[in-house]
């Protein structure tokens, strides 16, 4: 009875670890604001360059420098609103 408990608990592990690898990238929708549009929006409220921008849960996300600080943000898929923007730690 331990092996199988063990096996479970090793094969839980294992795909609790692939799983993420497996996972596909979002795609911006129909009704989402184009990446060209985000970058414009991000540029005017100060960022002076963007490294990084990417569909990811329903809303943009990347990374920029502004102010020379390397931030993340995210960016509302549909109205371009800045919904939220902190320094990058790594």
């Amino acid at each position: 009875m331990k092996s199988v408990m063990r096996a479970l608990l090793i094969l839980a592990l294992a795909l609790g670890l692939i799983g993420p690898a497996w996972a596909k990238k979002d795609k911006p929708g129909a009704d989402w604001i184009l990446a060209e549009q985000v970058k414009q929006t991000l540029m005017a409220a100060g960022y002076s360059s963007i490294t990084e921008l990417e569909a990811d849960d329903g809303h943009w996300e990347g990374e920029g420098l502004k102010n020379d600080v390397k931030m993340e943000f995210h960016v509302d898929s549909k109205t371009g609103t800045i919904t939220k923007e902190k320094p990058d730690k790594d």
